[in-house]
């Protein structure tokens, strides 16, 4: 389980959206939304608050629940064995309310960065992006994106 926040904002000539880059476990990096993983007994909204503020220095105000993405990943683990992962990723709609804008230090994200929304398409990115947007965008009855 884990929450993850679309943060959008209008800025002089563009809209723009904060995302953070993320670490691969294999050194690759990829943006992402802020956000990640609960905690045992943590709840998703204290989740997606506290990711942002470790992530990106910003405090965020959730607006809403914009939907709940489900994963299921199958992939190769030391000895020949298979992985078999089933992930859930809460996604909130959230503004920033206070703070400054910086780098998370020893953490899975190096940098913190508003992008303009029309240029998200050109990033090298994880899919919970443009699913985030998705959502953003349409905000689907049932809280699930078309693709």
């Amino acid at each position: 389980m884990a929450a993850y926040v679309v943060c959008v904002r209008e800025a002089v000539g563009a809209t723009e959206i904060l995302l953070t880059r993320w670490i691969a476990p294999d050194g690759g990096k990829r943006w992402t939304l802020p956000g990640g993983g609960m905690r045992h007994g943590e709840d998703p909204i204290a989740t997606a608050v506290r990711e942002v503020a470790e992530e990106t220095g910003y405090t965020a105000e959730l607006i809403g629940l914009i939907g709940i993405d489900s994963i299921n990943r199958r992939y190769p683990r030391p000895r020949g064995e298979f992985a078999d992962f089933h992930g859930l990723r809460i996604v909130y709609e959230g503004r920033i309310t206070a703070g400054e804008l910086r780098n998370e230090i020893n953490g899975s994200t190096d940098l913190a960065a508003w992008h303009p929304l029309d240029d998200v398409v050109h990033l090298d990115r994880v899919e919970l992006v443009d699913i985030g947007i998705e959502l953003w965008r349409t905000r689907p009855a049932l809280g699930r994106a078309s693709g």
